[in-house]
């Protein structure tokens, strides 16, 4: 990979890379001897003339083939991890779900067994816990020997995945000891119960409804009140899909008094609003997702929180549903319509737009992206970085490049863009996963079952 830029987290170097089976041999000087004759005798040559080279994106936030409300997430395993790799993501760290009544153990048997042999992209599993039970505690040590070491836990959905304070704390005890990350759903799902059932006796069961009986106050209680638990049991805790100013003013806090206090926000919280909930007719169930969206002026704080490292990654929450058939199960109740948005494609290009737009630095796109989730989730050195000996995840980049996001050009199994319109620049044009191309100038050229397990150590920021 010759004539390029290559950036990291810490800065931007005009270097070429050199790529031995399915790791990177070696970084070094733009036309170097070294590089002149390493391409002579090599199989492959990509030109990166002009173009950024960044390490292959990780998502650590995906919800394939999710059963919600009767139905499935759109995406298997297969065009999930394939529409990854069109914008630039190699890894995906999905979520196994424990069954109500069965082990941890089976639920990420079950897991493993829809994604193996059909990853376009390498992935790992959080686990959701949702029976905290001694059985349950004891499995999270022995899960973390064989390479997953994080566990989600609900604070909504009552009768579903909801664990009360008690099971949250006994859960972060157990994380404690063993070092493990415990992931925070955090939303006050009593409460919101209390909202959804008044709302829908009023007779409002339009989409925009489902955010005015999610308020932005209930994440931040929430958020508060897994902190302090997490405090008293000693354990780092991660808020996954963080979207409120309430809540990151309760992250913030909690940073700046030098706790294990992580969080992530996604692309939704940053260019869309709740302005989307109250379109049209039903429109609006498009956009529904948990938390729901906020009003326009929560996105300025979530841009400020990444500037400040207070928001540490940005994942999606890819979790799609067809606006046909799957969305329209909520018509004329919103609190039916599946939760959830398609944006795993879609990631590393609307980040990238706010480096364009002034809003973060270039290393900061590929810290966000790529270097952070590594070591946030135990992959790091092996992923997030171009250096030697860690895997070949590579996109060359051009950040120049004029697109338009579309329904009609998406490679996600979904029918509809939560993002349709949008005019970005910067585009992914070749893309590596482990050494070999998966795609190159808007082709897809990998295969099924390329992807691979990944066994994650634990989280290498807690201190």
């Amino acid at each position: 990979m010759l004539g390029g830029t290559v950036v990291s987290a810490t800065g931007a170097v005009e270097a070429d890379v050199l790529v031995e089976g399915e790791r990177i041999l070696a970084v070094v000087a733009r036309g170097s001897a070294l590089a002149r004759d390493f391409a002579a005798g090599a199989d492959t040559v990509i030109d990166a003339a002009n173009r950024l080279v960044v390490p292959g994106g990780i998502d650590p936030h995906t919800h394939m083939e999710r059963p919600f409300g009767g139905t499935f997430s759109a995406d298997s395993f297969e065009t999930g991890s394939r529409a990854a790799a069109f914008g630039g993501t190699t890894t995906i760290i999905d979520f196994a779900i424990q069954s109500r009544g069965s082990s941890l153990a089976e639920g990420l048997e079950a897991w493993q067994v829809k994604a193996d042999g059909r990853c376009a992209v390498d992935y790992g599993f959080h686990l959701i816990v949702s029976d905290v039970d001694e059985s349950s505690l004891t499995e999270m040590d022995a899960l973390i020997g064989e390479g997953v070491t994080s566990f989600k836990l609900f604070m909504a959905y009552p009768g579903v995945f909801y664990s009360d304070d008690g099971a949250i704390l006994q859960a972060m005890q157990r994380a404690a000891g063993n070092g493990g990350t415990v992931m925070m759903h955090a939303e006050n799902g009593i409460a919101i119960d209390v909202l959804v059932a008044q709302a829908l006796a009023r007779g409002e069961s339009n989409p925009r409804f489902h955010a005015s009986t999610r308020p932005s106050l209930l994440e931040g209680e929430a958020t508060h009140r897994a902190i302090q638990l997490a405090r008293v049991a000693g354990a780092p805790v991660y808020f996954v899909h963080l979207s409120a100013t309430e809540a990151l003013a309760e992250v913030v806090a909690a940073r700046d008094a030098g706790l294990n206090v992580f969080a992530e926000t996604c692309p939704q919280y940053l260019f869309l609003s709740a302005d989307e909930l109250a379109r049209p007719g039903f429109e609006g169930a498009k956009y529904v997702c948990s938390p729901p969206l906020r009003p326009v002026e929560h996105q300025a704080a979530m841009w400020r929180g990444l500037v400040t490292n207070d928001l540490s990654v940005v994942s999606t929450d890819h979790c799609p549903f067809c606006f046909s058939e799957q969305k329209e199960l909520g018509a004329g109740d919103f609190s039916r319509i599946p939760n959830g948005l398609p944006g795993v494609e879609h990631r590393m290009d609307l980040i990238h737009q706010g480096v364009v737009d002034g809003r973060i630095r270039l290393e900061r796109w590929v810290e966000l992206c790529s270097t952070t989730p590594a070591r946030m989730f135990g992959l790091y050195p092996r992923k997030g970085v171009v250096a030697p000996g860690a895997d070949a995840d590579l996109v060359v980049y051009d950040p120049a490049a004029h697109q338009r996001l579309s329904a009609a050009s998406h490679h996600m199994a979904v029918d509809y863009s939560a993002y349709q319109g949008f005019e970005l620049t910067g585009r992914c044009e070749v893309v590596l996963s482990r050494g070999r191309v998966v795609v190159e100038n808007g082709e897809y050229v990998g295969v099924a079952g390329h992807g691979k397990f990944l066994q994650r150590s634990t989280n290498q920021y807690l201190v």
